[in-house]
C-alpha cells in the first residue's frame, strides 16, 4: 500500500524534509507557483525519481513544461539516506515568454519505517508484511495474533498478569505479541521530527504495550531485591488507557525496537477483538505549533478466543473435592484415574468448604497463538463454597483465568458449568466446525417463566466465535444441566466420536425384556440399606412413572432433533442409553430427576469411562444395567468401571461427571485456521 503525501512548495524558497520509502510526496505546481507562470521544469539528484501528471509531450523535462491548472509532481525514492538532506529537487518557473519567475528547492532525507508484527502467523516478526494492517481467517489467511495475559507469573499473593502496570518476570514476556519498530536511514532524524507509537481510546481497554529499553535481558541473573526494578526500567509502559500516544526512539541505520503487546481482554457482545496499532512520522510547523503526522503506519491483532475442550481429547490431569462423606467415591476415583495414566488434584474440604460440585464451578479451556499457548480456566457465575478455588488453586504462570460477574438474582442453575459442554469436531450441511461447537441448556423456546443461563455467560460464548454455541432445552430437569442427558465418548469409526443420550425408551425395553425372560422379581437397589428396593415387576407397574418419563423422552426427542440437525449427526452415530427418571414438583411446576444413577453422567478417560453404579436388577449375579453399558461401550473399544456415587453425589442430585472435571490438551488444529 503506497502512502500518499501532499506536499506544498512555495517559491523562492528551499525546504527540508523528510520522505519515508514507499510513500508518495504529491506537490500541485499550479498551487505553489508564482503569478503568471506558464511554464516550469524539473532537476533532481539520481536518488530521486519524480512523475509529472498529466504526462508532458515533451520528454526533456530541464525545458520549460506548460503548466496547467492540474499539473501535479509526485516524487519517489528507493532508498533510506545516508545523511541528512542528501537529495534535492528543484523546480524552476517561467512566465510567457520563458523568463524566470522563480526556483523552489526541496532537500530530501529519506528514511524506512515499518511497524511489524507476525502477520503470517509463523512466530516471525516478518519485515513489513504487506498485509499486516488486515485480517483474514482460513490456512491462506493472515493477520497477527494476541492472547489475553490472563496469567499469574506469581504464585504468592497472585493477581492476573494483566493487573499489574509492569512487566512482573522476564517470563511474562512470552504471553504477550511481539512487534518491532524498524527504522533505516541517518543516525538521527532532522531537527523537530520525531516517532509516535498511539493507539485509539477505545483500543486502548484491550490492550497495553511496553518497550524493551535496552535490549531483552533475558539473560540476565538477577537478586530478588532488584529484579522489580529492572523490569520496570528496562520494560517500560508506553501505552496504556492513560497514555493513547507516546514518542518513541528513532534508532536510525538499520535499526529495530522491540515491542510486546499485552492482551487485556476477551471478546465479548462489546467487543470483537480486533485492534489496531500506529506509528507516526510528526513533521514540525513551528516551535509554537504542534506537529503534524506525514506519515502513518498500522498493524492490526486479533484476540485470540478461549476454547473448550471435548471428551475425544486426551485428558491431562483430572479434579475431584474430597469431603467427609465421599470417602468410596474417592478412592474409586483414584484407582481410575491412576490406571488409565493421568494426574489426579484433589481440592481439600479446607479450600472446597464441602461443595463437591467439581464440575459445576469451572470449565476448562485454553488460548494459543503461533508463538504461545496456554489453559485457562473458566469460573462459572454459581459461586458456590468453591468459589475460591479456581481463582486460588489453578491460577499461576502459565494457567490462565476468566470469569463473567452476573447480578445475583440472575444467576440459577442453569448457569453452573454441568450445563456447559462443547461437541468433538463435526461438518454440518457442509459447513466444517474443527473445534466443535459449544453446548449449553436453557429454557424451552415458548417458556415465558423458564430458568436460562445468564446473559453476561452467553455472550461471552458466543463472542468466541470458533465454537459456535447450539442452545438444548435443559430446564425440564431439576437441576438444568445438559449433562444429566447427553455426553460425548470417543469411537473408532463413522465421526470419530458417539453422541450418548439417556433414553427412558432404552429403559423401559430392557425392563420388559427382563420381564419377559422370567426375571420380573429382580431388584432395584438390592444392596442399598437404606433405600427402598423395587421389582422389575412394580416397575413396570407404575402407570405414573411411565407417563413421566413418557414425558421426559419427548423432552429428549426434541433435543435429539436439535443435536442431529445443529451437528450433522445421523441416528447410527447415537447410543441410547436406558435411563428412568421421575418427577418432582408442586403446583403446575414439575421437573425430572434421575431415577437411578445417572449412567450418561460420566468421566471419560480415553478409552476409560468412570460411570454412576446404577444399582440395576441383577440376572445370574450381574446388574443388568451394567451389563447393557459394556455391550453398547464394548463395541467402541471402551472399558467401563462403575463407580458407586449414590448416597454422596446421587442422593444430592449429581453424579460422577458433576463431581469431577478433567483438563484436556489443546486441539492440534490452529484456531485461525478456520474459514470462516
Amino acid at each position: 500500500m503506497i502512502h500518499n503525501r501532499t506536499l506544498r512548495l512555495d517559491y523562492n524558497k528551499n525546504v527540508g524534509v523528510v520522505y519515508v520509502v514507499g510513500s508518495e510526496i504529491n506537490v500541485n505546481l499550479d498551487r505553489s507557483a508564482p503569478p503568471k507562470c506558464k511554464f516550469f521544469s524539473v532537476k533532481c539528484t539520481p536518488t530521486v525519481q519524480y512523475t509529472i501528471v498529466p504526462s508532458p509531450q515533451d520528454s526533456n523535462h530541464h525545458s520549460p513544461i506548460p503548466l496547467k491548472d492540474n499539473t501535479v509532481l509526485l516524487i519517489t525514492m528507493k532508498h533510506a539516506s545516508e545523511f541528512e538532506n542528501d537529495s534535492k529537487l528543484s523546480l524552476r518557473y517561467y512566465g510567457e515568454d520563458k523568463e524566470v519567475l522563480g526556483r523552489a528547492g526541496l532537500y530530501l532525507t529519506a528514511v524506512e519505517v515499518s511497524l511489524d508484527v507476525d502477520a503470517d502467523r509463523d512466530g516471525v516478526v516478518e519485515k513489513n508484511n504487506p498485509k499486516k494492517a488486515s485480517w483474514k481467517w482460513g490456512p491462506d489467511g493472515h493477520g497477527a495474533i494476541l492472547l489475553v495475559n490472563c496469567d499469574s507469573e506469581r504464585t504468592y499473593w497472585k493477581k492476573p498478569d494483566t493487573e499489574h502496570k509492569y512487566v512482573s518476570k522476564v517470563s511474562d514476556l512470552k504471553d504477550m505479541s511481539p512487534m518491532v519498530l524498524r527504522t533505516k536511514g541517518p543516525a538521527k532524524l532532522p531537527d523537530g521530527y520525531k516517532l509516535t507509537l498511539h493507539i485509539s481510546q477505545s483500543d486502548a481497554e484491550s490492550v497495553r504495550i511496553f518497550r524493551a529499553k535496552s535490549g531483552e535481558g533475558d539473560n540476565v541473573i538477577l537478586s530478588q531485591n532488584s529484579i522489580y526494578h529492572f523490569l520496570m526500567r528496562d520494560y517500560p509502559l508506553v501505552l496504556s488507557t492513560d497514555v493513547l500516544s507516546q514518542e518513541v526512539p528513532y534508532l536510525g541505520n538499520n535499526g529495530e525496537l522491540k515491542f510486546y503487546v499485552e492482551g487485556l481482554r476477551f471478546l465479548d457482545k462489546d467487543f470483537d477483538g480486533m485492534v489496531t496499532i500506529n506509528v507516526s512520522l510528526l513533521e514540525p510547523i513551528s516551535k509554537s505549533l504542534p506537529e503534524t503526522p506525514i506519515f502513518t503506519d498500522k498493524v492490526v491483532f486479533r484476540v485470540a478466543p478461549w476454547i473448550m475442550t471435548p471428551n475425544t481429547l486426551n485428558p491431562v490431569e483430572v479434579f475431584v473435592c474430597s469431603t467427609r462423606d465421599n470417602y468410596k467415591f474417592l478412592k474409586s476415583m483414584t484407582r481410575l484415574v491412576d490406571s488409565s495414566g493421568y494426574k489426579l488434584k484433589v481440592c481439600h474440604e479446607y479450600m472446597n468448604r464441602g461443595d463437591r460440585w467439581m464440575q459445576d464451578e469451572l470449565e476448562f479451556g485454553y488460548i494459543d497463538s503461533p508463538h504461545q499457548g496456554f489453559p485457562v480456566v473458566l469460573d462459572s457465575p454459581r459461586d458456590g463454597k468453591l468459589r475460591d478455588f479456581p481463582y486460588a488453586e489453578i491460577l499461576g504462570p502459565d494457567f490462565g483465568y476468566v470469569t463473567r460477574v452476573a447480578e445475583r438474582e440472575d444467576v440459577s442453575s442453569l448457569d453452573s458449568f454441568g450445563n456447559l459442554e462443547v461437541s468433538p469436531p463435526v461438518t454440518v450441511n457442509g459447513k466444517n466446525y474443527p473445534l466443535g461447537r459449544i453446548i449449553i441448556g436453557v429454557a424451552f423456546p415458548t417458556a415465558t417463566k423458564g430458568r436460562n443461563m445468564t446473559k453476561v455467560v452467553q455472550d461471552f460464548l458466543w463472542a468466541q466465535k470458533v465454537q459456535e454455541p447450539v442452545a438444548l432445552f435443559s430446564d425440564w430437569l431439576v437441576v438444568g444441566h445438559v449433562d444429566e442427558f447427553m455426553t460425548f465418548v470417543p469411537a473408532p469409526d463413522r465421526k470419530g466420536f458417539r453422541l450418548l443420550l439417556a433414553s427412558p425408551d432404552a429403559g423401559y425395553k430392557l425392563f420388559r425384556g427382563l420381564k419377559n425372560d422370567g426375571h420380573g422379581q429382580a431388584k432395584l437397589f438390592e444392596g442399598l440399606e437404606q433405600e427402598t428396593q423395587i421389582t422389575v415387576d412394580e416397575l413396570l407397574d407404575d402407570e405414573q412413572l411411565q407417563a413421566e418419563n413418557s414425558y421426559v423422552q419427548s423432552c429428549i426427542d426434541w433435543n435429539r432433533d436439535v443435536l442431529k440437525r445443529e451437528l450433522g449427526l445421523d441416528d447410527d452415530d447415537i447410543i441410547d442409553l436406558p435411563i428412568l427418571f421421575k418427577l418432582v414438583g408442586d403446583g403446575d411446576v414439575f421437573r425430572a430427576l434421575a431415577y437411578y444413577p445417572d449412567m450418561v453422567n460420566m468421566i471419560v478417560l480415553g478409552k476409560n469411562l468412570g460411570i454412576p453404579k446404577p444399582f440395576g436388577p441383577k440376572v445370574n449375579g450381574r446388574c443388568s444395567l451394567e451389563a447393557e453399558m459394556c455391550s453398547l461401550m464394548g463395541g467402541l473399544g471402551l472399558n467401563c468401571t462403575f463407580i458407586d456415587d449414590f448416597a454422596s453425589y446421587h442422593k444430592l442430585l449429581g453424579e460422577v461427571h458433576c463431581g469431577s472435571n478433567v483438563r484436556r490438551e489443546a486441539f492440534g488444529f490452529k484456531w485461525w485456521n478456520i474459514k470462516m
